[in-house]
């Protein structure tokens, strides 16, 4: 499984679900009393679950990576709990929550089908995932440049990374192998817009471009799409675009929208 830190993915995920959580609709979290989050990483889909379902519904989360739980923990105020465990080997009974579901976790694994079947095991009515479709992001900028190289690295990225960070709604595919019924899948998009004033996760944004840091953190994947040449002059021209971002937000001028497909998912267990 791919490891990530905890900036990441507070980055990626901060302000999922603030807009709408019509998407979350099948989930039925209103009438759900036992819940669990897996792959929970720093637990922004876990608070969105502990405020949805009722007071007295028991809300955990499980990830494998310890410091991702140590963040997770201090950033829940004691409505939901965490554990750690595997996707593939859950620390639980079967039957253990009438909900369980995970967010960007299956896109990450070698298996797939073999998470869907212990998310299956684990609970006695509902298993949903939410998973993002890469390969189908929007990027558009202020900064002419931005878009295009993103674009670039992103088909580079989906070429050499191993596992199938574009599932979105193929999920389905593993569900019903893994005997769900009733699967129906609802899009949310994530939409993150940079405009000023620009808050400080913009700006390490911006630095981490301008710097070529950001590539840098997927520069396995891209050489392996590509060669070393290739990478080190998508490098070279990804700091030049970083460079421009950084003026733009000198002066207020820049602007940036980014819309990444979610599809969520949702199987009763028969």
């Amino acid at each position: 499984m791919r490891r990530f830190s905890a900036e990441y993915l507070e980055y990626t995920r901060r302000g999922m679900w603030e807009g709408s959580r019509d998407a979350l609709a099948d989930l039925d979290l209103p009438n759900r009393r036992r819940v669990l989050d897996v792959g929970c990483g720093t637990g922004e889909l876990t608070r969105v679950l502990a405020a949805e379902t009722p007071a007295e519904a028991t809300v955990i989360g499980v990830d494998a990576d310890l410091d991702l739980l140590r963040v997770a923990r201090e950033e829940t105020d004691g409505s939901a709990a965490f554990l750690t465990g595997d996707a593939t080997r859950l620390p639980v009974s079967d039957d253990a929550a009438d909900l369980v579901v995970c967010q960007a976790l299956l896109i990450n694994l070698p298996d797939p089908a073999a998470a869907v079947r212990e998310l299956s095991r684990a609970s006695s009515r509902l298993v949903a995932a939410i998973e993002p479709d890469n390969a189908d992001v929007r990027v558009e900028s202020t900064v002419d440049a931005e878009e295009r190289l993103e674009r670039e690295a992103r088909e580079a990225y989906l070429a050499g990374v191993g596992t199938d960070v574009a599932l979105g709604d193929r999920v389905r595919e593993a569900f019903a192998a893994a005997g769900l019924e009733d699967v129906r899948t609802r899009r949310y998009v994530h939409e993150k817009r940079t405009v000023p004033p620009y808050a400080e996760p913009a700006l390490t944004a911006a630095a981490r471009k301008a710097s070529g840091a950001g590539l840098a953190d997927h520069r396995e994947e891209l050489v392996t799409a590509t060669s070393e040449a290739d990478y080190d002059d998508l490098r070279r021209r990804w700091r030049e675009m970083g460079r421009e971002v950084v003026d733009g937000m000198r002066t207020g001028e820049y602007e940036r929208v980014e819309r990444v497909p979610f599809d969520v998912t949702v199987g009763r267990v028969p």
